[in-house]
């Protein structure tokens, strides 16, 4: 259910964010799965390393793990352009998915800078390096909560 309200603008900018981060996926994706048809495929050779000698069932098995990321890259690009088409008019299953995969995304990067603080022994490199990203989420999941937003998504 969607309102008859005018779409802000914050909502169409963090749309065409995800279409792009949709667009690198699935690049991604078909990348990966170009390697892993190529490493496959050339599974009939022996290849020589530094370490010793690759047998070519080896060589093709190697091959599924980029093929397997890649089908999981191809999947979140086509999640991304659902999730940004549902944004852009105005859905409500749109609004609760970002503001879901955003709240998880924050927590992930607050962990991550936690741990590269401890590795690091510094608490402040942990947070420099993740400091724009916590920024980012902290701004989105302020902004789909703001009354004009929810009222675009029906909420």
């Amino acid at each position: 259910m969607t309102t008859n309200t005018k779409r802000p603008t914050g909502v169409t900018i963090i749309a065409i964010l995800i279409i792009i981060g949709g667009i690198f996926l699935l690049l991604g994706g078909l990348s990966l799965i170009g390697a892993g048809a190529f490493l496959s495929i050339s599974s009939t050779e022996t290849v020589q390393t530094s370490a010793g000698s690759i047998e070519g069932a080896e060589l093709a098995a190697l091959g599924m793990v980029p093929l397997v990321l890649g089908i999981i890259l191809l999947i979140l690009g086509i999640a991304y352009l659902v999730v940004s088409y549902g944004l852009l008019k105005g859905k409500g299953w749109a609004w609760i998915v970002t503001v879901v995969v955003t709240i998880i995304g924050l927590i992930i990067q607050i962990v991550s800078a936690i741990i590269t603080g401890t590795v690091t022994s510094s608490v402040i490199m942990g947070l420099g390096s993740h400091i724009i990203g916590i920024i980012i989420s902290g701004i989105i999941i302020y902004y789909m909560f703001r009354p004009h937003v929810k009222s675009y998504f029906g909420r």
